[in-house]
């Protein structure tokens, strides 16, 4: 059974791999573990190019970490301010054994003033969501998203969509992306 690790010990991270990799080869079943490693960047990432340079970061560390993996996955929340808003979202990155690599975002969403300005001052967007909506770690649960969607998309099947659009050079060996 193919081994994923996941660069992070949040359930919900893991979860979200682990049934991304199902739906994208639902003819294999799959072993999912998380470990802890540390992302390189700021605690909260303030830009896109910041959240994917952390995403990659923690892959690789999850790479080095757990070698006897299959195939390690990074998933990386973070926030920019664009457009006049601040824009929460999240970057995926998966590597396999072989050194193939897919990156995916997932998409983005405008945060609220009251979080988005506790934010700016630099609390962490989970810890800003607890504030503002009276919740104790929701990011292990369903996270900004689930909380400002009534849970009509929750934080796992967020991730989950970017995991499988991370998969796309791997369900297409054939063709190349760079």
């Amino acid at each position: 059974m193919p081994l994923i690790v996941v660069a992070s010990q949040n359930p919900v991270k893991i979860q979200a791999a682990l049934d991304g990799f199902q739906r994208s080869f639902s003819e294999s079943t799959f072993a999912a573990r998380g470990v802890s490693v540390p992302s390189g960047i700021a605690d909260q990432p303030m830009s896109d190019a910041e959240t994917l340079q952390g995403a990659l970061n923690r892959t690789q560390a999850a790479r080095e970490a757990a070698p006897d993996a299959d195939t390690w996955v990074g998933i990386e929340g973070g926030c920019e301010d664009l457009y006049g808003h601040l824009w929460a979202f999240a970057w995926v990155v998966v590597i396999d054994r072989a050194g193939l690599m897919g990156r995916a975002r997932t998409a983005a969403f405008m945060l609220p003033d009251e979080v988005a300005a506790l934010v700016r001052q630099g609390v962490e967007l989970g810890e800003a969501d607890d504030r503002v909506f009276g919740r104790v770690n929701s990011k292990q649960g369903n996270g900004a998203v689930g909380l400002l969607t009534g849970d009509v998309i929750d934080r796992a099947g967020y991730y989950e969509h970017a995991v499988v659009l991370a998969l796309i050079p791997f369900r297409n060996p054939a063709l190349r992306f760079g």
